[in-house]
């Protein structure tokens, strides 16, 4: 799954990356070492220009609210529970099928955290000698230090209790989309203790979509079931490690470059 991920590049440098023609320079976060469903974060999507007659789509870097809220929903409480989306699935799902159709983003990210158990906690918690084993942070980023673009679909909701112009009347929010977790080596993992594939930490994992597969993602005028789904399958394996990091990511208060760095060794027990 991804419950946590890292952003720290700044949207100058999306816009770069990601040949943005679009972005209003006052929807600017701050580098974000721990973002958390229901925080803004930056995404890459395309569509027409508010007010403009040109109808045809044009990228954009935009401000979303991790956690999906479909248009239909009565409540935005639904977000918090929709953070990620089964990528196997989605093009089925009543609450993802209009947006993979016409609303598909990219989320920029650093990487992202998953949570392994360790062996000895799994031991204490089926002797009954504890009740909630503890877990060891790992950080999935690129092998190059490249961005990663994590598929998502993005979704506008309409809250009733707030009149036409006021700002909070619309809520855009998003997803990410997930697959099953690469059971290919991981570069470098060697004979040694582990994790050796992204699997051993955690069976789900985001789809991050490589370069040559943004434009056809984000363009709406794509909107073949089968090829869209395509893109998010068969994905290039090789492309990410997974280190051991401090716990401090574990509480989301916390939020500094320090919770990527690297540890030496896992901080809890033997997990692999």
């Amino acid at each position: 799954m991804c419950g946590r991920y890292a952003a720290s590049r700044k949207a100058e440098d999306l816009v770069q990356l990601f040949d943005v023609r679009q972005w209003d320079g006052e929807e600017t976060l701050e580098p974000d070492w721990n973002v958390a469903p229901t925080k803004e974060v930056y995404a890459v999507l395309e569509r027409p220009i508010r007010g403009s007659d040109d109808p045809a789509p044009v990228r954009q870097l935009r401000t979303l609210r991790w956690g999906l809220v479909p248009s239909w929903s009565k409540s935005p409480d639904t977000g918090v529970k929709m953070i990620n989306a089964r990528a196997e699935t989605v093009r089925d799902k009543p609450a993802y099928r209009q947006a993979f159709a016409a609303r598909r983003c990219l989320l920029p990210a650093d990487g992202y955290y998953e949570w392994a158990t360790a062996k000895d906690e799994l031991d204490l918690e089926q002797q009954g000698r504890r009740k909630r084993p503890r877990k060891q942070p790992y950080f999935v980023t690129p092998v190059d230090g490249s961005v990663m673009a994590f598929a998502g679909l993005y979704e506008f909701w309409r809250d009733r209790t707030l009149p036409d112009g006021d700002p909070g009347a619309w809520w855009v929010t998003c997803t990410v989309l997930t697959t099953d977790a690469e059971t290919a080596p991981l570069p470098g993992a060697g004979e040694g203790p582990g994790p050796h594939a992204l699997a051993e930490i955690h069976p789900r994992m985001p789809v991050a979509l490589p370069p040559d597969r943004w434009d056809t993602w984000l363009d709406p005028r794509h909107d073949d079931p089968e090829e869209l789904t395509a893109l998010l399958s068969s994905l290039p394996t090789g492309r990410h490690r997974a280190y051991p990091v401090g716990t401090a990511v574990s509480n989301v208060r916390n939020n500094s470059p320090e919770l990527v760095r690297e540890l030496d060794e896992p901080e809890i027990g033997t997990l692999f």
